[in-house]
């Protein structure tokens, strides 16, 4: 029996036991360690990632930067094993190995109420209102940089010959060639660039870049997890499709009914409120249990939500909570899978900045090929490109899950 315990329970590394009797303590005095236990560890880690992300937002405020940095050098960087985590005590007191399974799955609570809260945010006429501009600037924007990164995954998948190349292709394009929506958003308010004509030409091509992003990754899971299978592969697919169907044409119709059956002016009922936000987690376990990603249904989900009074009830409700209390912990998951000291050598910084260079520069000419075209101003132009440049959550995301579907090597993952 023990054999068949073992064989069962093993993975990769270490054996990791769950005993129900560890999750709170009895207390200092009788002799109890908090850190020992899973919900004072918890509470501790939580806190940590929420004030020094907090501090990093106010030393970095004089130099006008997004909290999208601060979270990424606090959970990407000083919390992982690329500063503090080399230090084995912190690593195996804060962030032992028994905690990671409680700390991944609350930051995916919060990845997906976040994602869900995006696609409240957007508003997809908007794509039928930018014309023929903005749609030409996200898909030159976008086709350049993807074909950057496909050329540059093959040079780094050949140091393996077990991934499968297709799907790694794949991944590490839509990596480097989509725009972050949530965060150029964020950029634009912060720089009161929002309203303005370049702003939002900025924010119309990001949209339509998000939205093929999605797309492209929704794929390339479906390839990834069934690479045995095209046939199941096609599945995937197809359920998606249905997914996305289905909710177009029965889930909005209903909450649009709940939005009618509210008099204007008055709020929302509570039962209202709890049906929409159960539906993400019903909607992210169908996507999941079809084989796409549980964040790929919330989006969705948050993409049918009517704009007006709705969407804003639900930012208002939402967004203080995801965005800073549960969002920066995706970062610290993701900067606990991340180890920048290993690009050592001549060739893997030189690998790192070509990425760079590379990604950047096919984003910036690929706007500027549709900026002349147009004939808009060459500064006008550029400021475009760069804007476009915007990287922050959906690239993490994108990484992560191609990290998660064994897509990617540890290499590419700490270059990228």
């Amino acid at each position: 029996m023990g054999d068949v315990v073992s064989s069962v329970n093993k993975t990769d590394d270490v054996i990791v036991c769950y005993s129900p009797t560890m999750i709170t303590t009895n207390g200092i005095w009788q002799g109890d360690n908090p850190l020992d236990y899973s919900l004072p560890l918890f509470i501790l880690q939580l806190t940590l990632v929420v004030v020094i992300t907090r501090l990093l937002v106010f030393v970095l405020k004089p130099l006008r930067q997004p909290r999208v940095i601060s979270e990424i050098l606090d959970g990407g960087v000083l919390l992982g094993p690329s500063v503090l985590g080399q230090n084995l005590h912190w690593a195996n007191t804060i962030f032992p190995l028994r905690s990671v399974m409680v700390l991944e799955t609350m930051a995916n609570v919060g990845l997906l109420y976040f994602l869900f809260l995006v696609g409240v945010e957007m508003d997809i006429t908007v794509i039928w209102k930018t014309g023929k501009k903005a749609i030409a600037i996200a898909i030159t924007g976008m086709i350049l940089p993807f074909i950057i990164g496909c050329a540059f995954s093959l040079i780094l998948g050949q140091e393996d010959k077990q991934l499968n190349s297709g799907t790694y292709v794949l991944f590490l394009g839509v990596a480097l060639s989509v725009t972050a929506f949530p965060v150029l958003a964020r950029i634009l308010a912060e720089l009161k660039l929002l309203n303005t004509e370049l702003g939002r030409m900025a924010m119309s091509s990001a949209l339509i870049n998000d939205m093929c992003a999605w797309i492209l990754l929704a794929v390339a899971i479906a390839l990834a997890e069934n690479e045995s299978s095209s046939l199941a592969s096609l599945w995937v697919i197809l359920s998606s499709a249905a997914f996305v169907a289905v909710c177009i044409f029965v889930v909005r119709p209903i909450i649009s009914w709940m939005v009618r059956r509210t008099p204007e002016g008055e709020t929302f009922s509570e039962f209202y409120i709890c049906l929409i936000l159960t539906g993400v987690m019903v909607s992210g376990f169908v996507t999941d249990a079809i084989g796409t990603h549980s964040v790929f249904g919330a989006f969705i989900f948050g993409l049918v939500i009517p704009n007006g009074q709705l969407g804003v009830t639900l930012i208002e409700k939402l967004e203080d909570f995801v965005s800073g209390l549960l969002l920066p912990l995706f970062f610290a998951i993701s900067g606990l899978k991340t180890d920048v000291t290993k690009i050592n050598g001549a060739l893997t910084w030189g690998a790192l900045f070509l990425v760079i260079v590379l990604a950047c520069a096919g984003k910036i000419a690929g706007t500027l090929v549709v900026a002349t075209f147009y004939q808009m101003p060459l500064r006008e132009g550029i400021v475009l490109g760069l804007l476009m440049n915007t990287k922050g959550l959906v690239e993490m995301i994108v990484l992560n899950v191609g990290k998660d579907q064994h897509v990617r090597d540890g290499l590419c993952l700490h270059v990228v």
